[in-house]
C-alpha cells in the first residue's frame, strides 16, 4: 500500500513537473509569436515611412517630382481606359531670386511652404500637388479639362496674393484626352511652355 501511495505522489509531481514546462513552453511560444509579429509590424512601418520619404519633398511636405511622374503615367493610362481628359498645372513665383536675395532665403522657404499649403487646400483628393523642383510646382488634374483646371488656378492665385500682395505666380495648363493624348514629359512641356507666355504679362497670370 505504500509502495502505491509513494508511485501516486511520484507520478503526480512529475505529471505537474510536465504540465509546468509544457506551459512554459507554450508561453515562451507565444511571446516569441507576438515578438516576431511585432517585428514585421515594426519593418512593414518603417517600408512605408521610406516609401514615402522617397516621394516627399523635404521642404513643403508634398510630392516631389519623381512621385509626380510615376503618378502621371497611372492616371494617363486610367484615364485613355476611361476616356476622360486630364489636366496639368504647371506654375512658379515670379521674380523668385529677389525675394531671396532681397528677403533673404528663411522668407523664400517660408513662401514654398505656404504655397502648398494654399495647394492642399484647393485641390481634390483625387489630384496630385507637387513641388518640380526650385520654386516650380505642378499639379495633376485628372478628370478635369482645362477649363475647369483654370478655376483651380484663380482660387490658387487668391490664396497666394492674399497672403503675398506683392509677389504673383504664372501658371501654364494643358489638357489632354478626347481626340488627341499626350505623354507625360509632353504634356508637362507644354504647361511649361504656356507659363512662360503667362509670364510676358504683369501680375498672376494664366495661360491654357
Amino acid at each position: 500500500m505504500l509502495d502505491k501511495l509513494l508511485y501516486f505522489d511520484t507520478t503526480l509531481v512529475f505529471d505537474t513537473y510536465i504540465d509546468c514546462l509544457l506551459k512554459e513552453v507554450e508561453s515562451a511560444k507565444n511571446k516569441a509569436e507576438r515578438y516576431a509579429h511585432s517585428l514585421e509590424d515594426k519593418v512593414a512601418e518603417r517600408t512605408q515611412q521610406l516609401k514615402e520619404l522617397s516621394q516627399c519633398d523635404p521642404l513643403t511636405d508634398i510630392y516631389n517630382q519623381r512621385a509626380m511622374f510615376d503618378f502621371l503615367r497611372r492616371e494617363l493610362l486610367m484615364a485613355k481606359r476611361n476616356q476622360t481628359k486630364l489636366s496639368v498645372i504647371y506654375f512658379d513665383i515670379d521674380k523668385f531670386k529677389l525675394i531671396n536675395d532681397k528677403e533673404g532665403h528663411l522668407k523664400g522657404d517660408e513662401v514654398l511652404k505656404a504655397i502648398s499649403g494654399f495647394l492642399l487646400q484647393t485641390i481634390r483628393e483625387t489630384d496630385l500637388a507637387c513641388r518640380y523642383g526650385g520654386d516650380e510646382f505642378c499639379v495633376i488634374l485628372p478628370d478635369c479639362d482645362a477649363e475647369n483646371a483654370q478655376l483651380i488656378c484663380g482660387k490658387i492665385i487668391n490664396h497666394f496674393v492674399n497672403k503675398y500682395p506683392n509677389y504673383s505666380l504664372s501658371m501654364g495648363v494643358s489638357e489632354t484626352g478626347g481626340d488627341k493624348w499626350c505623354l507625360g514629359e509632353e504634356i508637362i512641356r507644354q504647361a511649361d511652355e504656356k507659363m512662360y507666355f503667362a509670364k510676358k504679362e504683369k501680375g498672376s497670370q494664366i495661360r491654357f
